[in-house]
């Protein structure tokens, strides 16, 4: 058996600036861009009126929305179910040939169908329309022909306008879908707004990953009850030492007679009042007035930042002036809040 030799391998050198390439890109995004244009101007004809029915439809839609389509406007259904479901409208997709064998029993009359296909005369979706007639099911489209088979079968039809497609064949779909995704994204914010979808109810949907990291409040972070290091006012230093000792935040709140966050004690204080007659000294007289607080509700994102702005590494979170919970800087960063 040979020993294998090693080889030279040549990284060839980096091209020179490909001009031609950059003018495809460019002219890419701007016919993309004019799409985008006329769709806008064209909300303030038909299609506005269009998006203003669809979107009281669904909002008294008992059900879900069901988007279905075929292809590359499949996919862009796909990513709108998404979008509605995450955003506070229950909604899954229907892949229109997999309808016409038994999944159209995920469809009922509480339901809205939503369907989009560029012509309208996508074949796969004659199941799918017969089937909405048939048991009134409430039927949107996105199309650009109105006069087409969904156009004329829907009970609402949001009619894009026709543009040419960045493709320089004309056939590839590229401006369409940016435009179907457009208007489902569009129909979507419609929703959250009306619907008064709040960042806590995207939390909800997202407890994952950063945005979830994101969306976290310090009511999600904080230590509360016994974890929490208090003492009340008149307490001595050597019994607040003790208790700063026996928990783990380097600090103590001191509250006054009502339950109320008076002052903080840190390292910093204890270092400014260093003596023989530290350990007999009242609370009151070692203590922080007015601390930093944060509230429950708070998001932790906040809170991060106005700890890095003071700088301080511990917050006290108070309901009505009373400490709640305690958050430290540490429970913040582990929970991936940056």
């Amino acid at each position: 058996m040979g020993v294998a030799q090693s080889q030279n391998i040549s990284v060839a050198e980096t091209p020179g600036r490909d001009d031609a390439l950059r003018e495809s890109v460019r002219r890419t995004l701007a016919v993309g861009a004019k799409g985008l244009a006329a769709l806008s101007a064209s909300v303030e004809g038909e299609l506005g009126e269009a998006i203003e029915r669809a979107t009281r439809l669904v909002e008294e839609a008992r059900g879900r929305v069901i988007v279905t389509g075929m292809g590359k406007s499949g996919h862009i259904g796909r990513k709108l179910a998404a979008t509605l479901a995450s955003t506070g409208t229950p909604a899954l997709f229907l892949h229109a040939a997999e309808a016409s064998h038994g999944d159209l029993g995920m469809v009922t009359p509480d339901d809205v169908l939503l369907a989009i296909s560029w012509s309208g005369e996508t074949a796969e979706l004659g199941d799918v329309v017969h089937y909405a007639r048939r048991f009134a099911v409430p039927l949107l489209a996105i199309t650009s022909n109105a006069d087409s088979t969904l156009g004329r079968a829907a009970d609402i039809a949001l009619v894009l306008p026709r543009v040419e497609e960045a493709c320089p064949n004309g056939l590839a779909p590229t401006t369409s879908t940016l435009m179907q995704l457009a208007i489902g994204d569009a129909l979507a914010v419609a929703l959250l707004e009306r619907r008064g979808f709040s960042a806590s109810d995207f939390r909800v949907f997202h407890p994952g990953g950063k945005l979830g990291a994101r969306l976290l409040k310090v009511a999600d972070l904080m230590h509360q009850g016994p974890e929490m290091p208090l003492v009340r006012v008149g307490t001595p230093m050597s019994d607040v030492l003790i208790e700063i000792t026996g928990k783990r935040f380097g600090c103590c709140g001191v509250v006054d007679g009502a339950g109320r966050l008076a002052g903080i004690v840190t390292d910093g204080d204890l270092r400014r009042h260093m003596g023989g007659e530290l350990l007999a000294l009242p609370v009151e007289d070692v203590m922080t007035h007015a601390p930093l607080v944060v509230r429950p509700a708070d998001l932790a994102s906040a809170a991060l930042g106005l700890m890095n702005r003071r700088p301080v590494t511990v917050v006290f979170a108070v309901a009505e002036d009373a400490p709640v919970g305690i958050l430290h800087i540490h429970d913040i960063l582990r929970a991936g809040v940056l």
